[in-house]
């Protein structure tokens, strides 16, 4: 695929948010308009641009996938959002609220009432019911499982029963099994009768009698085999499978690692009861991955941008008041110097290069250390080794760049004692962001915590304290 081709998705979809915005805009200055006028015909002129703005808005919006749709509601103001959620068909609520973020999805509930999130989710699926159960009122909730049958009210509440990056709980439930006694072509006469095939579905699930999984036959195996073989003889018998207990972010990695497109979930007896997606793991490694960035910017949950001010403000103040004391703290430690910077004039503006490169370095280890966590490439019996390996390049780099700022010291101020410092100084705070870099996430982990929650502020108050006791101490023994 060329880089044109690859771009064009995007381009469209973003078309689509510039024709919808150029929509709104053209909807509320007709409509500015008509409320100047004075008249009797006032009224009728109102209700008639209303009406015919809206329902282009409303033509548009019908041909736009459900994804897009949601792209294009988050990306919009709350008031706009609302006009073009009210445009959008009702049949098509329920998909497009799957697609929002979680932040977006609770302005859109709170705007329907019980009636239409009822409808939204009737035609749903037991596995995306699930996916929007929390997040709906409890009354609701109840009424919309007494509406479904015993097997998808079953479902349900087994997805329900999971942690929300369990397994079991992105599992789907919508699967074609067949058994290993019977041939090729029984298997393509039974599909034939299917109105139409699960989503994803690049095999299908070979059970016995009692349910329990005993392979997978691969579509591609089925289509290129003589009809007249069975599928015991054909099938896989030793699939990649998960159970419903395991982590969701251990079954992501193993997709990516195997390529996989689905895969079978089992209980402790070996079971089938559903299956993992491609689908749902993109949606997991996404999700977990912007959380990650929240975290390692001390923000507490993911914000809709066009929140009330007062919402952003309660998600962010936290991470904020412990930065405003690790700020007091440094700028402490600077006051323990006061009389060194007054004789040294220098020194004030010197040491927020000292600190700054220190934060930098130290956001690199860190994001390198919560990687590799994440990815589980992190033990007990490699950490001294990977501390060693920080260090060292910390020191390479403080040696290096040191070097360089504590010339460029000597050549603006003509003191070749405080290059020295500067050098010192540098590498000294690089091995601190180093060690921290490390021990932060770790010390975390430990704890039970994300360790990239509040990550980056942490290392960098530790960088910013330390530079500048580091760089105002050395300063103090060998300049002064």
């Amino acid at each position: 695929m060329t880089e044109v081709e690859a771009k064009k998705p995007q381009e469209s979809l973003q078309d689509r948010l510039a024709q919808v915005v150029e929509l709104l805009h053209r909807h509320k200055l007709v409509e500015d308009l008509t409320h100047r006028q004075e008249g009797q015909h006032q009224d009728r002129v109102e209700i008639l641009v209303h009406r015919q703005n809206l329902a282009e808005l409303q033509r548009k919006l019908e041909g736009v996938h459900p994804a897009d749709i949601a792209h294009i509601l988050e990306a919009l103001p709350l008031e706009d959002r609302l006009t073009v959620w009210q445009l959008v068909k009702a049949e098509r609520d329920g998909d497009i609220l799957l697609e929002v973020s979680d932040a977006v999805r609770e302005t859109l509930i709170a705007d329907m009432d019980d009636h239409e999130i009822l409808a939204a989710a009737k035609d749903l699926d037991a596995d995306e019911l699930a996916d929007l159960a929390p997040e709906l009122p409890r009354d609701v909730v109840h009424e919309l499982m007494e509406t479904l049958d015993a097997q998808q009210r079953e479902r349900v509440r087994s997805a329900l029963s999971y942690e929300e990056d369990q397994v079991g709980a992105l599992m789907d439930f919508e699967m074609v099994t067949i058994r290993e006694d019977v041939s090729l072509e029984v298997v393509l006469r039974y599909l034939r009768r299917l109105k139409e095939l699960p989503g994803h579905t690049d095999k299908l699930f070979v059970v016995d009698y009692d349910g329990v999984l005993k392979g997978v036959l691969p579509i591609k195996r089925l289509l290129v085999n003589d009809p007249d073989k069975q599928v015991g003889e054909v099938m896989a018998d030793d699939p990649v499978s998960f159970h419903p207990d395991e982590d969701g972010y251990d079954a992501a990695q193993a997709f990516e690692r195997y390529d996989l497109i689905s895969a079978p979930v089992v209980d402790k007896n070996g079971k089938l009861i559903g299956r993992l997606t491609i689908d749902e793991m993109v949606d997991l490694i996404r999700e977990e991955s912007e959380s990650e960035v929240l975290n390692m910017a001390g923000l507490r949950e993911e914000e809709d941008i066009f929140a009330s001010v007062w919402k952003s403000v309660r998600n962010r103040w936290a991470w904020l008041a412990i930065n405003l004391v690790t700020a007091f703290l440094a700028s402490r430690v600077i006051g323990l110097f006061e009389g060194s910077i007054e004789k040294l004039v220098a020194l004030a503006a010197l040491m927020p290069i000292v600190a700054g490169i220190g934060g930098n370095s130290g956001n690199q280890t860190i994001t390198m250390i919560v990687r590799a966590m994440a990815l589980d490439q992190v033990s007990t019996g490699n950490t001294a080794r990977l501390v060693r390996k920080e260090l060292g390049v910390s020191l390479i780099n403080g040696i290096l760049w040191g070097g360089v700022i504590g010339g460029v010291a000597y050549y603006l101020y003509g003191s070749w004692s405080l290059g020295v410092v500067m050098t010192t100084a540098m590498t000294l705070n690089l091995l601190l962001a180093a060690l921290m870099g490390v021990l932060i996430p770790m010390t975390l982990a430990r704890m039970g915590r994300d360790p990239a929650m509040g990550a980056s502020v942490m290392i960098t108050a530790m960088t910013d304290s330390g530079g500048f006791f580091i760089f105002l101490g050395l300063a103090s023994i060998f300049l002064l």
